[in-house]
């Protein structure tokens, strides 16, 4: 196999066996970074990952978050907004503490990892994040994968962010293959339904690449996140055309007709039907809440959704039991991919990675006042 290129900015050569998978996403400051400065001329401010993280943490601290959970947060926060991914970044600081202040979630829940001899493993979140649950079952995950060549892990009773991507592209640059599904609660209708039925039911995967950032995708079973539409709704902004039908059923650019009716799937009939597989799997198969279910816990969409999510990691040389290489064949069908001048998933992500990791999170004013707002009045600063 021909040698791996030098390590990108960004990058970690991980060891389950020697690390703890809270250090598994990828490092908040793996270059030298400046200290946070404002630029006057487009009303922006460019901070460091460290620093970001920090404010997280201590916005997260405040509101009455365990110093685990907390940090396990911010790190999914932090990494959204270095690889500009906005709508789950610092946007979902508010969800976090609006959801805390309902009681429908658990600050200081201790995650719970049960595992046997089979190629399960189990985490009881009891009711807090996700991320943090993650962090503690992901070692027993990667040792089953290795071991048997696949591995589940079945994470219950969370509260979850809806991004899976720092997740598969943890386990990937493990060596891992993985995929990453979770449902959501109901706001989108089925192919030929115009009422909420299923939820926007993210799926991930992602693929190693020894040398390089990982082969990793992560979208909504909807047309579009549904922060996306909070984000248009925002912003003033109208919708693009069949995203989304209003109350009655009918097509709207509005975001606030499209927030108080459906979503729609992508691919019409086909995503309709990925959302109801997800729903299946990660919802009824694993003993946790459906969509429906999920909203009629929350009674509302304004907080962050309770579900399970289900993880699979796969150890690709245990996979192909000695039928060829699969990263080096794995490499010849993304090379040939991206000679055709395409646009593998997740480069923008990667690209505003590396300048974010050389230059700083770049936020806007509106940002840093919403960081500042939370870190002065806590809990107090949302309804």
């Amino acid at each position: 196999m021909p040698q791996a290129p030098a390590r990108l900015p960004g990058m970690t050569t991980l060891h389950a066996s020697c690390m703890h998978f809270s250090e598994l996403y990828s490092p908040l400051s793996a270059l030298p970074q400046e200290p946070a400065r404002n630029d006057r001329m487009s009303d922006t401010i460019s901070i460091s990952t460290e620093e970001l993280a920090g404010l997280v943490r201590e916005i997260l601290n405040k509101a009455g978050f365990s110093a685990d959970h907390a940090a396990a947060i911010a790190k999914t926060i932090v990494a959204g907004e270095r690889d500009g991914c906005k709508s789950h970044g610092v946007y979902r600081i508010e969800g976090c503490l609006r959801t805390l202040k309902s009681g429908k979630v658990v600050a200081d829940a201790d995650p719970v990892v049960t595992t046997d001899d089979s190629a399960v493993v189990r985490v009881d979140a009891k009711g807090g994040f996700a991320n943090l649950a993650f962090e503690r079952g992901a070692p027993a995950l990667v040792e089953k994968a290795r071991k048997l060549g696949i591995a589940a892990l079945a994470i219950n009773d969370c509260t979850h962010f809806a991004a899976l991507w720092p997740e598969v592209e943890a386990l990937a640059e493990q060596g891992l293959a993985a995929i990453a599904m979770c449902p959501s609660y109901a706001t989108v209708a089925p192919a030929g339904g115009t009422k909420p039925l299923l939820g926007t039911n993210p799926f991930a995967f992602g693929w190693p690449r020894p040398g390089d950032y990982p082969y990793v995708f992560d979208f909504a079973t909807s047309v579009a996140a549904r922060g996306e539409l909070e984000l248009y709704r925002r912003a003033g902004k109208q919708l693009p055309e069949g995203w989304a039908v209003d109350a009655d059923g009918k097509p709207t650019t509005d975001p606030e007709a499209a927030l108080a009716g459906a979503m729609l799937p992508f691919g019409e009939h086909k995503g309709s039907a990925i959302s109801t597989m997800i729903e299946l799997l990660a919802g009824v198969m694993i003993g946790d809440f459906t969509s429906p279910e999920a909203l009629d816990f929350l009674g509302t969409t304004t907080l962050a959704p309770r579900h399970g999510e289900l993880i699979i990691a796969f150890d690709p040389a245990r996979m192909a039991g000695g039928r060829g290489n699969p990263q080096e064949r794995g490499e010849v069908l993304i090379e040939a991919i991206a000679g055709q001048g395409a646009r593998l998933p997740s480069q923008r992500r990667f690209a505003a990675r590396r300048d974010s990791l050389s230059k700083g999170i770049t936020l806007t004013a509106a940002e840093m006042a919403l960081l500042e707002k939370l870190k002065e009045k806590g809990l107090d600063a949302v309804s």
